[in-house]
């Protein structure tokens, strides 16, 4: 197979502490986690045939982002995950439960908008705190 269709993508929260899990409902867009990591420059005047020399150094979970057809009732309940300063258990599950990725995150931006011609919007920014784990197929039984 070529490719796997991107439709039916989940982002779930659970509260503070918590391993029962909640999609985030009429999300149109993911993006992210952009994982990444640093390098350590350790090039030195012997370094073989005059080529830089790198070692890995910490590495970051990056964000992401979610975009929305908003809807106050449903996702103002979000902002109580801006108030908190602690990171919450996070579940990406990938289409047709092939994969899922779980991970801790804080939930850092919120940004709606109301245009006159079009459907209320907002987008949602979350980063990830730690190291995500990617599992293939469903998540267990029980949410966690």
């Amino acid at each position: 197979m070529a490719g796997v269709n991107g439709y039916g993508v989940v982002f779930e929260i659970a509260e503070s502490g918590g391993t029962t899990y909640t999609p985030i409902a009429n999300v149109t867009n993911i993006g992210g986690p952009e994982i990444e990591r640093e390098t350590i420059d350790v090039t030195a005047h012997d370094s073989p045939d005059g080529w830089k020399e790198y070692l890995g150094g910490l590495k970051d979970g990056g964000e992401v982002s979610l975009e929305l057809n908003y809807d106050p009732r449903e996702h103002d309940t979000l902002l109580a995950q801006f108030d908190s300063d602690d990171p919450i258990n996070v579940r990406l599950r990938w289409p047709h439960d092939i994969a899922h990725w779980d991970f801790k995150a804080l939930m850092t931006g919120f940004s709606p908008s109301g245009p006159v011609e079009d459907k209320l919007a907002a987008e949602s920014k979350w980063q990830v705190a730690g190291k995500p784990t990617a599992k293939t197929g469903a998540p267990a039984a029980g949410g966690a």
